[in-house]
């Protein structure tokens, strides 16, 4: 069984999210990425420990908008957690054991060429149109671009953007002080699927936060939102459980709604020999003892 979540502001955290998140409250925190030789990103114990064993028990796939040099900063997919999959650039990478699957990329980019506006005229359309922001402006490997702000302006208008985005065959999704411009082509919900046929599994269940999420968490059959995320807000509500902690303690309880599907989605695991103390039990039969 496949089970898909984002990264950011799901499972792990910025030191700038746990305290906009988080702020009264004290962690056990486990440093999971390195920039610089700095730890920028963390987990709790618990959420480290219990995503482990969900790793070794399910075909786990984070799903992220991060480039791969960004995704690849994530230290604990190299010392604790292996991975099979990943996919990266919000999804118009697939790494296969860590490499790109370059099937997948030539056909991201051939829709892209035939289906959206390029990079450049979608950039010079925002401009004729007025569409102009303070903001450091940041591309991504000539695949997507966002404006990163220091504060989001009041002015912005999300609808007019999202309308011209669409002609363009681009969408918009406003993450913190990032606003995103994606072409349709590049879809975590399509690297997701390939995926799936690939395997010849299902995805039975994700978690996200952002608009950008909803892509993939359309093709898993039960799906979880932090209460911090933007999904909340958006009209697919009633579509996914809300997660009712946010920050830190919100990506600790997704990971152990994951775990408790294991057993309804893989019937193997059910009865499977487990050693306790002196005796030897089932699954079931442990469960059945707590």
């Amino acid at each position: 069984m496949i089970i898909a979540s984002d990264l950011d502001r799901t499972l792990m955290y910025s030191a700038r999210a746990i305290k906009e998140l988080n702020a009264a409250e004290e962690q056990e925190l486990k440093p999971v990425e390195m920039k610089e030789g700095r730890w920028i990103g963390f987990m709790t114990e618990t959420a480290l420990r219990n995503l482990k064993q969900l790793s070794q028990q399910t075909l786990f796939i984070p799903v992220t908008t991060r480039t791969t040099d960004q995704f690849n900063r994530i230290v604990i997919f190299e010392t604790d957690i292996a991975l099979k999959y990943a996919i990266t650039a919000n999804g118009a990478d697939i790494l296969y054991y860590g490499r790109k699957l370059e099937e997948w990329s030539e056909q991201v980019l051939q829709t892209m060429n035939t289906e959206s506006l390029s990079m450049a005229e979608m950039l010079a359309l925002l401009k004729s149109e007025g569409f102009s922001y303070a903001s450091e402006l940041r591309q991504v490997e000539n695949l997507f671009f966002y404006y990163h702000f220091k504060s989001v302006p009041d002015s912005l208008d999300k609808n007019a953007l999202h309308a011209l985005a669409a002609v363009s065959g681009w969408r918009i999704s406003l993450q913190g002080r990032k606003l995103y411009f994606i072409p349709k082509a590049i879809s975590k919900g399509a690297a997701l699927e390939f995926i799936c046929q690939r395997e010849g599994l299902k995805a039975v269940a994700g978690a996200g936060d952002s608009i950008l999420d909803w892509d993939f968490l359309q093709h898993c059959q039960h799906r979880f939102v932090p209460k911090h995320g933007e999904l909340v807000s958006r009209s697919e509500h009633g579509l996914f459980t809300v997660i009712e902690q946010t920050g830190l303690k919100a990506g600790e309880m997704i990971i152990k709604e994951f775990l408790k599907l294991i057993p309804l989605n893989c019937p193997s695991f059910n009865n499977k020999i487990i050693k306790t103390g002196k005796q030897t039990v089932t699954a079931n039969e442990e469960e059945n003892r707590q």
